[in-house]
């Protein structure tokens, strides 16, 4: 007698990943600014200047990483995971309560805390262009451009790229609230790898300036 069919579990689709490109080259242009500077002063400098050098890049590397490079959002169909400059946040659809963007984008849970979306910038200036591209489009007659979301004439999105992510976000969210696998509670982990050469760092560099 063949066994029932057991039943399978929803699919969940591949992460979506949102970051800021702006941030990321603004990053690499810091990195590389930081270690020509640091790197000319380990090699050239003399007395306490090189260990001045060293301490001062323990604290500024991993800064620079934590603002620039490490952000992003990861968003499948059951949970939500931020990774901002200090902490990486896991919050199951089913804890959000709002995603929204005013002046910054953030995240507030059922329970009342409220996270940023460090990734996710909220761009005054591409919300104005975005809405003098909409209506332009609507003057012209353009059906699309009276949908949210929808492409204006010449394909071009009247919505700003931050709240266009805010959106695709809010509505992973909402639909989300029958899936059994998107309940949980809210994980928070600290990043000690961005944290610990920071203050190694910094008490290194207040030594060395003392003793200077």
């Amino acid at each position: 007698m063949d066994s029932p069919e057991q039943p399978t579990a929803e699919p969940v689709h591949a992460d979506r990943v949102y970051r800021s490109h702006s941030g990321i080259a603004t990053g690499v242009l810091l990195l590389a600014f930081t270690g020509w500077i640091g790197g000319d002063a380990l090699l050239r400098g003399a007395g306490l200047t090189p260990w001045v050098a060293l301490a001062g890049l323990l604290v500024l590397v991993p800064l620079i990483v934590a603002f620039t490079l490490r952000p992003a959002v990861f968003a499948n169909d059951d949970r939500l995971r931020i990774r901002n400059p200090f902490r990486t946040i896991v919050l199951p659809w089913r804890t959000v309560a709002e995603v929204r963007a005013a002046y910054s984008s953030e995240v507030l849970t059922e329970d009342g805390a409220k996270y940023q979306l460090w990734a996710v910038p909220v761009s005054l200036r591409q919300r104005k262009s975005a809405a003098r591209r909409r209506s332009r489009a609507i003057a012209a007659g353009d059906p699309a451009a009276t949908r949210p979301g929808g492409a204006a004439a010449g394909g071009t999105p009247p919505v700003a790229s931050g709240d266009r992510t805010i959106a695709e976000l809010r509505g992973l969210s909402e639909q989300a609230g029958h899936r059994p696998a998107a309940a949980g509670e809210p994980r928070v982990r600290w990043a000690y790898e961005i944290a610990g050469p920071v203050v190694v760092g910094a008490v290194a560099l207040v030594v060395l300036l003392a003793v200077g």
